[in-house]
């Protein structure tokens, strides 16, 4: 029969995890950076493979035009796909993220979505996480 030693296994495990740590020290802050973006990444790749309809949906909603609503919708696709890029990549983080705060506040009016509570509850979350 074994004994159990609650301060060796303690030990045991505390050196794993720090050995699992000094490993994966280099990735991790990618990783956190991935997640926090993860939100704007989806955004972008979706409105690059749903361009039509999100065109379509603007131009009909504000009446705008082809050619503006175009433009809304590439400026989104730039801001965000190139937030996330500038945020992954360390460069120019403050602007990136000042700008993924502009695409939220963007997204806001044109869809009219401000009184929304989840696009609000979201949207909050988003922002606290750029923070």
């Amino acid at each position: 029969m074994t004994s159990f030693h609650p301060s060796s296994d303690l030990v045991s495990h505390s050196s794993s995890l720090s050995q699992f740590l000094r490993v994966t020290k280099q990735y991790l802050p990618h990783l956190a950076r991935l997640c926090l973006i993860s939100t704007f990444l989806e955004d972008g790749i979706r409105m690059w493979f749903q361009w039509n309809e999100q065109r379509d949906y603007i131009e009909a909603t504000w009446n705008c035009g082809y050619f503006l609503a175009t433009c809304f919708v590439l400026l989104n696709l730039i801001g965000q796909l190139g937030g996330c890029v500038l945020i992954l990549s360390r460069n120019f983080v403050q602007y990136a993220c000042f700008g993924l705060f502009g695409i939220i506040a963007l997204q806001t009016v044109a869809y009219s979505i401000l009184w929304d509570l989840k696009f609000l509850m979201s949207a909050t979350f988003v922002c606290l996480c750029i923070l």
